[in-house]
């Protein structure tokens, strides 16, 4: 029998639909990422859109910084199929303008729109389109007051940020909105999240802001999002990193699946390597995972490079590699055939394809028979 992790219990939130996306509630926690080109270049941010939508991304928000970004928005959102998000800051005209161009979330802080009428528009405007808001609460961007009231940013100064924000929603009676409290300190970021995951009812957007590069930016996000997802807090996520957005959703999909919270593509299982492997295993795996990237269906793969732990991993796998002499593919936890090292990554992936063709069509025939009663 395989080991079954203790389930994650999650937060009970209040369940907001953006565009054709669930977050809260019982839905899935939604993969989300930001385009980084110049929203004004039409071609160049639908084209990374698609390609955030190839690597798995559920949402995707957009600059908006002015009216003509607002109107280029607008082509945008014409030729792209995921649920967008615009971010907009200080002019609630944008905010206006994007919502009637079919923006599916604002993102936006109600206290840096400027007087209560403007932002009471907003919200009617949101109303009136069926659109939710995401109150962005950062530590490099807190209020003047809050900077000299703690002196430095601090959870209690985020927290109390936020609730600044939450009250003139509150009051305007509009509570289709989601939360984020991002710091670029893991632990500023987790006291800040704890601390407001008891005291509202609405969805969680995690993130670790500006957390630099592929390397050290993965690491850090995959440490903070980890402890909040594994406590059950957590909605959305997005993973900020210096590189391109591509990556962020990748990433973010590995702390999913490592947490067993969500599956997608192959969970390739490999080893170090070490004097005892039978082939180069770092050369192997680099190799498959430029071949599979474009599979979305869950799979374990597992790449030994001995046979000290490879057969154990490959009985687990549904598709496994134990290096020896020779070396040994295991398919649904039995021994298929040998292999050369010239041949493995070939064989691999063609034994991955082979189960992709089966399962697909085992489902569409599923699907069909369905239909037919």
């Amino acid at each position: 029998m395989s080991f079954q992790p203790v389930p994650v219990t999650r937060r009970l939130s209040r369940r907001i639909q953006v565009g054709s996306v669930g977050v809260g509630g019982d839905a899935p926690i939604a993969v989300q990422s930001m385009t980084n080109t110049d929203t004004c270049d039409v071609d160049a941010t639908v084209a990374q859109i698609e390609r955030l939508v190839a690597a798995g991304a559920d949402l995707v928000r957009v600059s908006v910084p002015n009216m003509n970004a607002a109107e280029a928005f607008g082509k945008i959102k014409q030729r792209v199929s995921i649920p967008l998000i615009t971010d907009i800051h200080f002019d609630y005209r944008i905010a206006l303008r994007v919502a009637e161009l079919g923006a599916d979330c604002l993102r936006i802080n109600p206290g840096n729109i400027g007087r209560e009428d403007r932002v009471r528009q907003v919200i009617d405007s949101a109303r009136d389109h069926g659109i939710p808001l995401r109150i962005g609460v950062n530590a490099g961007s807190l209020e003047k007051d809050l900077q000299q009231k703690y002196g430095e940013p601090t959870p209690d100064a985020l927290v109390e940020s936020a609730l600044r924000h939450i009250d003139i929603l509150d009051r305007l009676d509009y509570p289709e909105f989601k939360v984020s409290l991002k710091a670029s300190d893991v632990w500023m970021t987790l006291g800040a999240y704890r601390k407001l995951a008891g005291q509202i009812e609405q969805p969680l957007h995690l993130g670790i802001t500006e957390a630099g590069g592929p390397r050290a930016g993965a690491v850090k996000s995959a440490v903070g999002l980890g402890m909040l997802l594994a406590e059950g807090i957590g909605d959305t996520l997005r993973v900020s990193l210096a590189a391109d957005p591509v990556e962020e959703v990748k990433v973010g999909w590995d702390i999913l699946k490592s947490l067993k919270l969500r599956s997608r593509g192959v969970n390739l299982i490999a080893c170090p390597s070490c004097a005892r492997q039978e082939f180069d295993v770092i050369k192997t795996v680099n190799a498959l995972e430029e071949r599979i990237e474009d599979i979305d269906l869950p799979m374990d793969v597992a790449v030994i490079g001995c046979v000290v732990n490879g057969p154990g991993e490959a009985r687990e796998a549904s598709i496994g590699l134990t290096g020896g002499q020779p070396n040994l593919l295991y398919v649904d936890g039995k021994p298929s055939r040998k292999l050369s090292e010239e041949e493995l990554v070939d064989q691999i992936e063609h034994t991955i394809r082979e189960r992709v063709a089966r399962d697909k069509a085992a489902h569409e025939a599923a699907h069909d028979s369905s239909d037919d009663r």
